[in-house]
């Protein structure tokens, strides 16, 4: 009975051993995967943040068009206003998915206001033709580039990182620890094409 009992002891200590071993394995690994997609939020937020800081030069320069349409530039002037209205975790990626789902809706009401403008834009050939716009013109359209690029890695960091917490063992300690799933990015038609920001600056074939 004693041998059997000092066994048991042994088994237990073993057991003990091997899931506290596990449970530091799991959680160091969600702590590196948590911190990638932090890292990243922070590089979404920093894309979008440089298309805002575009807009009032964009709309300071557009407005000193001739008769150009005020309620084109009201409309752009109110969304990006809008964006900074949407409270989001600013240091790390957001848990809830309807936060995000707000940031994003804000976001996608300035692309809108924006491809608005500048088919607006069209219209005004001597505006086009400034040097001033054309490099708002170039800076948009990489940074456009630039937010496509980084919702698209956020995602990618953001399913490894669910998937981490999703699998065994680790599932196991995820919730003790407070790892939870975190929302995506929600995929849009012709969202793997990052938005194309296009003038015709020579004079048009007759």
């Amino acid at each position: 009975m004693k041998k059997y009992i000092i066994g048991l002891v042994v088994l237990m200590g073993m057991l003990f051993l091997l899931l506290f071993v596990g449970g530091c394995n799991s959680y160091n690994h969600l702590v590196g995967l948590s911190q990638e997609t932090d890292k990243q939020w922070a590089q979404v937020q920093s894309v979008y943040q440089r298309r805002a800081d575009l807009i009032p030069n964009l709309v300071q320069t557009v407005s000193g068009a001739a008769n150009f349409e005020k309620s084109t530039l009201t409309e752009i002037t109110q969304a990006r206003a809008s964006v900074g209205q949407v409270k989001v975790n600013q240091t790390g990626a957001p848990t809830d998915a309807v936060e995000l789902e707000k940031f994003e809706k804000a976001q996608g009401q300035l692309s809108s206001a924006l491809s608005r403008l500048l088919v607006v834009v069209e219209r005004y050939p001597d505006l086009k033709a400034t040097a001033n716009f054309r490099d708002l013109q170039s800076q948009l359209e990489g940074t456009e580039n630039r937010i496509a690029v980084e919702r698209q890695r956020f995602n990618q960091v953001v399913q490894h990182y669910n998937t981490a917490v999703k699998r065994f063992p680790t599932v196991l300690f995820a919730g003790a620890f407070g790892f939870q799933t975190k929302p995506y990015f929600a995929a849009t038609a012709g969202a793997e094409t990052p938005p194309k920001v296009e003038f015709n600056f020579g004079n048009k074939p007759q």
